[in-house]
C-alpha cells in the first residue's frame, strides 16, 4: 500500500478513496453487460484492480487481468451468446451481492459434455469486494447441480 496524499492510499493501482452505491452499481453492471454479455475484454483493466482474484462456481481461480481474460474467453467458447443477467443487487460500503442468471447455447465442450446447440441457464451468486473504484475480488457461486442436470438432459435427450 502507498500513501498517495491526505486519506489516499494505492493498493494494486486501485485508488482506495469512499465509494458511493451508484458507483459500485455502475461497475457492477459494466462488469456483466460489457465484458460478459458483449465480450469486451478491454474493460478488464477499466473496471478490475491489477491484482483482481476470482473464484469461479465452474471450477476455476484467477488472478490479474490475463488470468481472468482467458476464463471469460474459455466460457463464451463454450457458449455462444454467453448472458449474465442481473436479477437482484444489494450494496453494502465497499461490497455488491448479486443474484444472478446465467446462459447461453451450448456449442462448446461443457464440464465435460460435447456441444449440443442446445439453450443452458442456470441461477448463481456473485460477491464482490472494492478497493477505492475498480473490484479487487469476486466470488460466484453457481448451482452448478442444476446445471449439471440440464446438460445430461440436453446430451441424452
Amino acid at each position: 500500500m502507498i500513501n498517495v496524499g491526505i486519506g489516499h492510499t494505492l493498493t494494486s493501482n486501485c485508488l482506495d478513496t469512499p465509494m458511493t452505491p451508484s458507483h459500485i452499481r455502475s461497475v457492477v453492471e459494466s462488469f456483466y453487460s460489457d465484458i460478459w454479455n458483449r465480450h469486451d475484454k478491454s474493460k478488464i483493466p477499466v473496471l478490475l484492480c491489477d491484482g483482481f482474484t476470482f473464484r469461479g462456481s465452474l471450477g476455476q481461480t484467477k488472478v490479474g487481468h490475463e488470468g481472468f481474460g482467458s476464463y471469460v474467453d474459455f466460457v463464451h467458447s463454450a457458449l455462444a451468446s454467453y448472458r449474465c443477467d442481473i436479477l437482484d443487487l444489494v450494496i453494502e460500503g465497499s461490497k455488491a451481492f448479486a443474484r444472478m442468471r446465467f446462459s447461453g447455447i451450448h456449442r462448446g465442450e461443457f464440464f465435460g459434455y460435447q456441444p449440443t446447440g442446445k439453450p443452458v441457464e442456470w441461477q448463481g451468486t456473485a460477491l464482490f469486494s472494492f478497493e477505492g473504484e475498480k473490484v479487487a475480488d469476486l466470488w460466484v457461486l453457481g448451482d452448478v447441480h442444476g446445471l449439471l442436470q440440464l446438460l445430461e438432459k440436453n446430451a441424452n435427450g
